[in-house]
């Protein structure tokens, strides 16, 4: 079974960056889109940046011209490049991939990783 694993998240303040990986490992898939979700205190689950097997990307409008997306595929691994934070960033940040694995099409989640903006 594929898993996703995130790592890069932690406590950073307004206007500082970070960087989030996230890598899928497991065998006999392929990965068509992978894409950053994240989860505030009391909100829904919102799509933050995702970025599909062909280089197409979009980004939340909140986080356009500060927030970066990029994958290698070679390396089954997304990144979100996250640049001038604002306290309002503050969530849960979770990776997730639509593949084809054993040649069945699945939507799988990471654990997610913390991100904190604060003074």
């Amino acid at each position: 079974q594929v898993q996703l694993v995130e790592s890069g998240g932690g406590l950073v303040k307004p206007g500082g960056s970070l960087r989030l990986s996230c890598v899928a490992s497991g065998s006999d898939f392929r990965i068509e889109a992978m894409g950053w979700y994240r989860q505030a205190p009391g909100k829904e689950r919102e799509l933050v940046a995702g970025m599909a097997r062909n280089g197409d990307t979009k980004l939340a409008d909140s986080v356009k011209g500060r927030f970066t997306i990029s994958m290698n595929s070679a390396k089954n691994t997304v990144y979100l490049q996250m640049n001038n934070l604002e306290f309002e960033d503050t969530a849960v940040y979770y990776c997730n991939a639509d593949l084809f694995e054993d040649y069945v099409p699945k939507n799988t989640w990471g654990s997610g990783t913390q991100v904190t903006v604060s003074a």
